[in-house]
């Protein structure tokens, strides 16, 4: 394998086509603003390194960066990449990751408006995210131990699986399918309307008008806070641990609370049960 060493780059399509290279300590940055460094690689590991300008990883293959950090000015990162692994990095360019396959991310810190859209299989842990839209019409997520702030998170999801996150994010999991929260924080308004197949698992859910116009939705051993409105015109079968505020017109199954403030049932299609524990 080929190695460079604290060399700085600036011109288009630096490296490209490049094979069995390694970079460490380099500078993507400089006067002649070039692009595409990286594109059309293959077998690039980059260690430590910086980027600063645009589109850097584009149709790569087996690409692994670590400890290196990626700016503002750096848009549009990886695209149309496949097996890439990135670890302790700074991903905070716009559109960083998209049309992508099998992509692993851990202990990295993700600030990237339309982040993660139409990719397939991501393995991601121990990382923060900032983010609009983020992870949009991707499927085969898995996510450990991950912390996201941000709006329309997760839409058009499908096949996925989030295990001990926080998601301060509204209007999220809209139109999903086949997912499985569990073990985890979600907070936000207008949670996952429209999903089908959604299931949450000890989780605790918080912000008004929740998980309406579902089909196939589960709850299991869930707490609700702050959540009104609630279940309007879904099926959903409900074992909640806490009080629900109120409950509007759900379509099918029977939803278990507490307590609930307020059942609100003046849609003759509303055809869901409800059972206060207590």
């Amino acid at each position: 394998m080929q190695i460079i060493k604290d060399q700085t780059f600036d011109e288009e399509r630096a490296l490209y086509g490049s094979r069995h290279l390694e970079a460490i300590r380099c500078r993507f940055d400089g006067p002649a603003d070039g692009e595409s460094a990286f594109k059309e690689s293959s077998d690039i590991i980059v260690r430590n390194c910086f980027f600063n300008l645009r589109y850097p990883f584009w149709h790569d293959k087996c690409l692994k960066i670590e400890n290196s950090e990626m700016t503002p000015a750096c848009r549009a990162a990886l695209w149309y990449s496949e097996d890439v692994e990135i670890a302790d990095t700074k991903m905070h360019g716009i559109k960083a990751l998209r049309e992508c396959e099998n992509i692993r991310i851990h202990d990295c810190d993700i600030i990237s408006p339309e982040f993660g859209w139409s990719v397939s299989g991501i393995d991601m842990k121990d990382t923060s995210a900032q983010s609009e839209y983020f992870m949009m019409r991707s499927d085969h997520l898995t996510f450990d131990r991950v912390k996201l702030q941000g709006k329309y998170s997760f839409q058009y999801i499908s096949d996925s699986v989030f295990t001990n996150c926080e998601f301060d994010t509204k209007d999220a999991f809209w139109h999903a399918k086949n997912v499985v929260v569990k073990d985890s924080i979600v907070k936000g308004e207008y949670l996952a309307w429209y999903c089908e197949d959604v299931t949450f698992d000890n989780c605790t859910i918080i912000g008004t008008q929740p998980l309406c116009y579902c089909k196939g939705l589960k709850l299991t051993g869930c707490r609700m806070i702050d959540c009104d409105l609630a279940f309007e015109k879904s099926e959903v079968e409900a074992d909640i641990v806490s009080d629900i505020i109120s409950v509007k017109n759900p379509k099918a199954g029977r939803i278990k609370a507490e307590s609930v403030g307020e059942i609100i049932m003046d849609d003759p299609e509303a055809k869901g049960q409800i059972f206060a524990k207590s």
